[in-house]
């Protein structure tokens, strides 16, 4: 039977991170956990895979996202199961169903792949990394205040402050959405001609969401249309002002967008956007809001709710524009061993200095080979040192240090003086 010879390749739009990318990843995610492990955030893990029906009961029916970009199958007992497009849904059911919503505040966090089928494009994938922030049972401003201050601390620690323009708007309440649904029903079918094939849908099934429109031809028929802060109440007024009075006491600058609003039917009062015009068209790094009304939606008592959600891979292609990210080398000391004696040493020896300094990176070579062929090694390693062990290191119980990255002579240390050497240089 002839073999088939064609390679199995990923799928489209789901990509591998290799090893090189990954010190990258790391990097990020090592500030993320930092930032918000420093604010009192909770890291919560969910199931990639979840009920069809949460994400129609959560999301809604009649949106882009059920209709045409779910991963939906049905497993071996019938049941309609479904990739995670997003994580809200997931993270609250998880809180109703363990019962931490009972007159308990929490603060918690989860990071990992979400799965849409669009078409693939730089900036979005069809398997894609989303870090998520969630928090419930706060009602005042200042929670929203505080998860738009952390995610503000954590531009700055990647360095990327200047290169984001955070956007803020109000969606009110349902009821006063509903009123204002109304009124822009009525003004952009008055306008209908000027509207594209995508616009006339979401006229039908989101009409909010026609304010969101990416298709510069309707950019007038769009900021002439009613807007929503025209239809706020007293609440959702003060709300929205406490929330900027906070962020100017902070001294953190934002834009007021009267057309934000999110793709979703659950948000309401406070939306929020990191943009940047680094990425092209894909220019919204992080978003979230208030979506209070959700909680209920699920089965849950009456309650708040405010988060966010931050695209990993947008926010990695935004850091890798920078010239000096602080990546640290995937290793820092490369073992060479030439000779039995040496080898059996030098295994000993990586595992002594492993236990007295646990967070060395240390590379043994395991192939063999010559000392030029394992020199080569050590360079391509990354490394900054190379302990070498061969025959007369063995007789003098000692090892020599060369210099990978700088000129200087090359060190013979005993065993006992190469933690203390390596501690005091790799600090």
């Amino acid at each position: 039977m002839a073999k088939n010879s064609q390679a199995i390749q990923a799928i489209r739009g789901m990509h591998d991170v290799l090893p090189e990318q990954s010190p990258l990843w790391h990097y990020v995610e090592n500030n993320i956990r930092e930032v918000l492990s420093a604010y009192g955030y909770q890291e919560i893990r969910l199931p990639i895979v979840e009920k069809t029906a949460l994400f129609k009961r959560a999301i809604g029916e009649v949106t882009d996202i059920v209709e045409k970009e779910m991963y939906t199958f049905e497993d071996r007992n019938g049941d309609s199961l479904t990739l995670r497009p997003e994580g809200t849904a997931g993270c609250l059911r998880a809180c109703l169903e363990h019962g931490l919503l009972h007159n308990k505040v929490h603060r918690l966090w989860y990071l990992g792949p979400m799965f849409r089928h669009e078409r693939p494009q730089k900036g979005r994938y069809r398997q894609f990394y989303q870090l998520g922030v969630e928090t419930y049972g706060m009602a005042a401003a200042d929670i929203d205040t505080e998860i738009i201050t952390l995610a503000t601390r954590l531009w700055k620690k990647l360095g990327i402050q200047d290169k984001l323009q955070l956007q803020l708007n109000s969606l009110g309440t349902t009821e006063e959405r509903v009123l204002y649904r109304e009124k822009l029903v009525e003004y952009f079918k008055n306008h209908q001609d000027e509207l594209d094939e995508d616009s006339q849908r979401r006229l039908i099934t989101n009409p909010l969401r026609v304010l969101d429109t990416k298709n510069p031809a309707m950019k007038n028929v769009v900021e002439n249309a009613p807007s929503l802060m025209d239809y706020l109440g007293d609440d959702s007024r003060a709300h929205f002002q406490t929330l900027t009075d906070n962020l100017d006491n902070l001294g953190i600058s934002y834009q007021i967008n009267p057309r934000l609003v999110r793709g979703l039917d659950y948000y309401s009062k406070t939306v929020f956007e990191w943009v940047t015009d680094e990425l092209g068209a894909q220019g919204t790094v992080c978003a979230g809001g208030r979506y209070d009304g959700l909680i209920e939606q699920l089965g849950g008592k009456n309650n708040y709710a405010i988060g966010f959600a931050l695209g990993m891979e947008r926010l990695l292609s935004l850091i890798e524009l920078l010239t000096d990210v602080p990546i640290a080398a995937s290793v820092d000391v490369y073992m060479i061993r030439v000779g039995e004696q040496a080898e059996r040493q030098g295994l000993l020896f990586a595992e002594k200095i492993r236990d007295e300094y646990p967070n060395l990176k240390l590379q043994v070579n395991c192939n063999e080979g010559s000392f030029k062929s394992q020199f080569k090694k050590a360079d391509k390693s990354g490394a900054k040192f190379a302990i070498i062990i061969g025959e007369d290191e063995v007789k003098n119980n000692q090892v020599a240090i060369k210099f990978l990255r700088e000129i200087q002579p090359q060190k013979t240390l005993s065993y006992e003086e190469v933690i203390e050497f390596l501690q005091k240089q790799l600090k």
